[in-house]
């Protein structure tokens, strides 16, 4: 697709040969940005409402660069998962404005701000080390322009801690709950809430643990009704689609 044809569209809607809604429905699968070793999806938030996401993991450092450079270029909001420690300085000190978020291991640049909802996301974890991938669904969710609370340390080895929270939960409108081990905090949760409950098994726990498959398993297999399970240490997915509840 080529600039001539997007002027073409645009005239054309000038004109009064076509509406507006008729010329968006043309211009919304315009093309990506050819990279060679990338094709950058240039009007996802177009087409979603949600630009493009960069999962750095398996890139080079350069390649990843080069990808949020290009999109900063293009005044787009950028979210970079799995971002390597020298990345996101690296990024940091290109633009000022970059925040780098070291346990979440993210790049978030707001170019354009959206208004935080009234309603909120609150993100909750069994325990500490289960915090690194809430902190990864918790800043997903807020670059789209959800408010968000953290609950964190909940788990059901000390469930008291849990009621002590649980007014705070029951005032969202969904939750991200995240827990290792055996997972069981998203079933205890979506039996007392009445809002959906999005389940993100991690990877935490000792042998038998298989690195988050007994969580996924369990919450899975849950007999708690409204949960829907994400995959393992999938703290992004988690925030992305708490995101869309969130905000519709």
């Amino acid at each position: 697709m080529t600039p001539d044809y997007i002027r073409n569209i645009l005239e054309s809607v000038r004109e009064g040969k076509q509406d507006v809604d008729a010329a968006f429905e043309q211009l919304k699968d315009l093309p990506f940005s050819e990279m060679g070793f990338a094709k950058i999806d240039n009007h996802r938030q177009l087409r979603t409402g949600y630009p493009e996401v960069i999962l750095c993991s398996g890139k080079t450092i350069e390649q990843s660069e080069e990808i949020i450079s290009l999109m900063y270029q293009r005044g787009s909001n950028i979210l970079a998962t799995r971002v390597q420690e020298e990345l996101g300085l690296r990024i940091k000190e290109l633009y000022p404005e970059t925040e780098y978020n070291k346990m979440a291991r993210t790049i978030a640049i707001r170019r354009n701000e959206i208004p935080a909802t009234s309603t909120y996301i609150s993100v909750v974890t069994a325990g500490t080390a289960d915090i690194p991938v809430a902190e990864e669904a918790a800043v997903t969710a807020e670059l789209f322009g959800n408010k968000v609370e953290r609950i964190y340390d909940v788990g059901v080895a000390g469930i008291h801690r849990l009621y002590n929270r649980l007014e705070l939960i029951r005032g969202g409108r969904v939750t991200v709950t995240v827990a290792g081990m055996e997972g069981a905090l998203p079933s205890v949760i979506g039996g007392l809430v009445d809002m959906p409950v999005i389940a993100v098994p991690t990877s935490i726990g000792y042998g038998a643990n298989f690195n988050g498959l007994s969580a996924l398993l369990t919450m899975l297999n849950s007999c708690a009704a409204g949960i829907a399970v994400v995959n393992i240490d999938n703290g992004f997915g988690a925030g992305y689609l708490a995101s869309r509840i969130n905000r519709n």
